[in-house]
């Protein structure tokens, strides 16, 4: 049976609950959701910057875990707004490049601060 590691990462935000920012069990790696909130607390107001923020997060949590856009097999965005969806989309072809994950994309009725527009986690996958 592999070593779980269940990771804090130390220069983002502490979780905002009783759960930690990555696991990884052999070679299978989940990010938990990730928001677009700033180091400082701070949330921008556009789901764009958002996004962006959530994206480098999600990525320094992938790295923690020995992982990058490359290993990752699964992606889920939750959104306050759906329609906004074509405003992210070109950060997430940026972020993946042609490394493309499956995906699922959910309209929210609302996230954990009600400022906050998007959520990303991710599963993936490092041989």
């Amino acid at each position: 049976m592999p070593t779980i590691q269940r990771i804090i990462v130390p220069d983002i935000r502490p979780p905002v609950s009783h759960y930690c920012h990555v696991t990884r069990a052999g070679s299978h790696v989940w990010v938990a959701g990730i928001v677009g909130q700033a180091q400082d607390g701070s949330i921008p107001a556009d789901v764009v910057d958002q996004f962006d923020v959530a994206i480098s997060i999600m990525d320094k949590c992938l790295k923690a875990a020995g992982a990058g856009a490359e290993h990752v097999v699964k992606v889920q965005v939750f959104m306050t707004n759906i329609a906004e969806r074509p405003k992210i989309n070109p950060r997430r072809i940026a972020y993946f490049g042609d490394n493309l994950p499956v995906s699922t994309l959910v309209e929210v009725k609302g996230l954990v601060d009600p400022r906050m527009k998007v959520e990303i986690e991710c599963q993936a996958y490092v041989e």
